[in-house]
């Protein structure tokens, strides 16, 4: 067993809820990068929570944005540039592995 199975459930929360108000926090942070980086993105957390929770994907997407989906998207998203594109291509195929 994973040690991360061994810590206690609201810790975990706490953590998990602290991630969320830091990617809240950090608008610059596109997905696309973040999913270039780490192979994830705040989309992932909403759909991780969604099948988590039992939650459609629109009530998911606004617990982890703290708003609507298309409202975050209109004031933050950038559009991604092809080399973006590039390194996140790259990235999720390593989640596959």
């Amino acid at each position: 067993m994973d040690s991360i199975d061994h810590i206690d459930d609201a810790a975990a929360a706490a953590a998990f809820r602290r991630l969320v108000r830091h990617l809240r926090h950090r608008t610059d942070a596109q997905n696309v990068d973040l999913m270039g980086l780490a192979g994830f993105c705040r989309n992932c957390l909403s759909d991780w929570l969604g099948e988590a929770a039992g939650l459609d994907r629109a009530t998911a997407r606004e617990a982890i944005y703290g708003m609507p989906y298309d409202d975050w998207k209109a004031r933050h998203q950038a559009e991604a540039t092809p080399e973006q594109l590039a390194r996140m291509a790259d990235s999720v195929k390593k989640n596959a592995a």
